[in-house]
């Protein structure tokens, strides 16, 4: 399923400044999304994150991490980049979902002080309240702990970044939806890139859509995925060109001739 099928840049002047002087936005055409799941790939400062966060608050996506797309400060530029941009949808998903690696620790936190405020508020529930109304209001209490607990666990930040991303994937990425991800093989193994490759490619079939900034050449490689190379200008690339996949190929092949010009 694709959801939003296209994005073009508005009519008229660019204004001065990051990011409309990252060459891809200077050189901007329009974006045609065919496949379920499209890879943002390129090297660090080409615009890939920028573009997709851009996307992200064009279309109002929930944020995992500590703030919402709105208010989010680090999101300032491409908010600036979003409202030059145009999104064409097919349709609206069901659910939506924008998720950055680096905003993890933030997110954990933030669920574990919801976390511990409830436990305290449940505290003085017990020791100010008393009879049917104490009842009701530790019932109410209990009901919200249990919503966070069952979607995250007891101690979410007692697990490792892999696995805290892992089952927040598990527990937000539902069908008929359009999920966002930037750089999420950060915390993850090469077992654990396959294992989201693995719910990836489930979930594409189950109507969902996927845009995903990434170096991994594990992810790249998923069946019917389009490739977008951000370079001085944004490209469709087959996977066994893409800049990544070659170097990392290059180097496993042949280790001690990379390592003999460090």
């Amino acid at each position: 399923m694709v959801f939003l099928n296209r994005i073009s840049m508005k009519s008229g002047p660019l204004p001065n400044g990051y990011p409309f002087t990252l060459p891809v936005i200077e050189a901007f055409a329009p974006i045609e999304f065919r496949s379920a799941v499209t890879f943002l790939v390129g090297e660090n400062g080409s615009g890939k994150s920028t573009l997709l966060e851009a996307i992200a608050v064009g279309l109002k996506c929930p944020n995992v991490g500590a703030q919402d797309v709105g208010r989010e400060p680090m999101l300032n530029e491409a908010r600036k980049l979003a409202q030059h941009l145009t999104f064409s949808r097919r349709k609206h998903p069901r659910n939506k979902l924008f998720f950055r690696a680096e905003d993890a620790i933030g997110f954990t936190r933030r669920v574990s002080s919801e976390l511990s405020e409830l436990d305290e508020i449940s505290e003085d529930f017990n020791k100010d309240l008393s009879g049917y109304g104490r009842t009701l209001a530790m019932g109410a209490v209990a009901g919200q702990r249990h919503a966070f607990t069952s979607r995250y666990g007891e101690k979410p930040d007692g697990k490792s970044h892999g696995e805290w991303f892992l089952e927040v994937m598990q527990s937000r990425i539902h069908r008929n939806g359009l999920y966002l991800l930037d750089e999420p093989e950060t915390p993850l193994s090469p077992i654990r890139q396959l294992s989201l490759l693995s719910m990836i490619r489930s979930m594409a079939a189950q109507n969902c859509q996927f845009i995903i900034a990434t170096h991994s050449p594990i992810l790249m490689a998923l069946p019917d995925a389009e490739i977008l190379q951000f370079d001085n200008r944004i490209t469709s690339v087959p996977w066994d060109q893409v800049e990544h996949v070659e170097i990392t190929k290059a180097f496993l092949n042949d280790p001690a001739s990379f390592l003999r010009h460090l």
